[in-house]
């Protein structure tokens, strides 16, 4: 059967009665593919950035708008709301109210963990603290990073080993794991980032691949505007990232007639999440331009429970 048309194969019916059967099968009594699904908030940034949404509402647009009872913060939307005890306490309320669990926090522009300049370093190293605490205020299991820098390879390597593992330590002594997500430049290379991951040897340090973000140069060497001359092989990347998963981001752009995402292979991301044993959360991240973000999202989700139907 030819991937792309999986899901057309496989049926709507067959979907409603996999999807009630339990995790585990009565009959082998061996555990059945699955997972949770969250909603990362990226996949709302038009509604956020334009204030249609109060971040303070994402669990509850998650549950009642889209049946997701997992989510996955972005703290562009409430950069300083970090150490804002009743801010977080009603956004935890909130979550509570509507059962949904909050999963991350994905931490941005809080400065280069990756820089080659030790004081630049250490300072967004310190500058990522208060993201720890708010995630475990919030009862995340982790924090989101980006592992940017600049220098060579190795020197890129060298300093994500050293920021990384500092962050790590810190973040270790609350119980909150640091995972590292393909976020474009040298990490955006899922080799090396496996690497870093493996010299810093902390249970507490991971890796959330994300299914689109592979580009490892743009044209004028920026980080998001340029076109990008350079990919790295998504599927090998992710392939390379999952033995150190704590997240997995589902992104999706365009899709087809059947439900089938356009410019990557859900069959094929998902066939290798189910040969590590993966059973976490799976993000949706929906950044097309094709559609409403509201249908997005809902298109993503519909695919994702039908992978799950089609791996059992």
């Amino acid at each position: 059967m030819q991937r792309r048309n999986f899901i057309k194969q496989t049926g709507l019916a067959l979907g409603a009665v996999a999807l009630s059967q339990p995790l585990y099968s009565c009959i082998s009594g061996k555990e059945v593919f699955d997972f949770e699904i969250s909603l990362a908030q990226w996949s709302l940034h038009k509604a956020f950035f334009g204030k249609e949404i109060n971040p303070l509402d994402f669990p509850v647009v998650a549950k009642t708008k889209y049946d997701i009872s997992g989510v996955e913060y972005v703290n562009q939307f409430f950069a300083d709301k970090a150490e804002d005890a009743t801010f977080l306490a009603e956004l935890n309320k909130r979550a509570s109210d509507y059962g949904v669990k909050n999963v991350l926090i994905m931490v941005d522009n809080e400065g280069h963990l990756a820089a080659n300049d030790k004081t630049e370093r250490h300072k967004a190293v310190e500058n990522h603290y208060k993201w720890v605490i708010a995630a475990k205020t919030l009862g995340c299991h982790s924090i989101r990073v980006n592992l940017h820098g600049d220098g060579t390879a190795e020197e890129w390597k060298h300093a994500s080993i050293d920021g990384l593992g500092r962050l790590t330590e810190f973040a270790a002594n609350h119980k909150m794991h640091v995972i590292v997500e393909n976020h474009g430049q040298h990490s955006s290379n899922g080799g090396w980032v496996t690497e870093i991951i493996k010299e810093i040897n902390n249970p507490y340090c991971g890796t959330l691949p994300d299914f689109g973000n592979f580009c490892v140069r743009r044209r004028d060497g920026d980080l998001w505007e340029s076109p990008c001359v350079e990919f790295y092989d998504k599927y090998k990347g992710v392939e390379e990232m999952l033995p150190y998963a704590k997240g997995i981001s589902a992104k999706a752009f365009e899709f087809d007639e059947n439900g089938n995402e356009t410019t990557i292979d859900f069959l094929k991301m998902f066939t290798m999440v189910k040969n590590v044993g993966y059973k976490g959360f799976v993000g949706i991240e929906y950044e097309g331009n094709g559609l409403s973000e509201d249908e997005g999202i809902k298109k993503t989700k519909l695919l994702l429970e039908k992978v799950k139907v089609a791996l059992r």
